[in-house]
């Protein structure tokens, strides 16, 4: 178990070769990493960077975080994951030279929400609320409070989940990553 943010309790799903918890989480995310079932291309990847504490009923998690994204679907956000067929992942992607804050359900196949940014963003904040039957993905700006609601989806309530911040590099060489707060709080 890892001390970082203030708690205990932390662990990592699938660690990335270079990381550092310090006054925050800095890591290197290593390359053919991704989270993604089914949906698409039919393939099924399940081995991005997760740091997480397992956390039963309503919580809220907030997750402020920074990246240098250099290529095509570079990622990274907040997660809450039940198990390798039920999880809910949101955070800011690269894709097509623009960045989109982008929500992905999944249970058994992913669904993928996008929102398109006119700007690269210097850091960002995502707050996923877990009350009853619903997950409640905001956003907003690195110092601001996350209040744009981005995607509302069903998530099972009864299940403990792994609740933390998640970062994957599908197709580059991998990209830095600094997670200058993660909090898991009882909803």
């Amino acid at each position: 178990m890892i001390m970082a943010f203030g708690a205990t309790g932390w662990q990592w799903l699938n660690p990335p070769r270079e990381w550092t918890a310090d006054d925050g989480l800095g890591l290197f995310c290593d390359g053919g990493t991704d989270l993604w079932r089914r949906t698409g291309d039919g393939f099924t990847v399940d081995n991005a960077h997760l740091f997480v504490r397992p956390r039963g009923g309503d919580l809220r998690l907030s997750v402020t975080f920074t990246a240098e994204y250099g290529e095509l679907y570079d990622q990274a956000g907040a997660v809450l994951r039940i198990d390798d067929t039920h999880w809910v992942k949101a955070g800011v992607e690269f894709m097509d030279g623009t960045f989109s804050l982008v929500t992905v359900v999944t249970r058994d196949y992913s669904d993928a929400s996008l929102l398109p940014l006119h700007d690269s963003p210097d850091g960002m904040t995502f707050r996923l609320d877990r009350e009853g039957d619903t997950v409640s993905v905001r956003y907003g700006l690195a110092g601001e409070e996350p209040d744009h609601l981005l995607r509302r989806a069903y998530f099972p309530p009864s299940a403990t989940v792994l609740a933390g911040a998640m970062a994957a590099a599908p197709v580059s060489k991998g990209f830095p990553v600094r997670f200058t707060d993660v909090r898991v709080l009882a909803g």
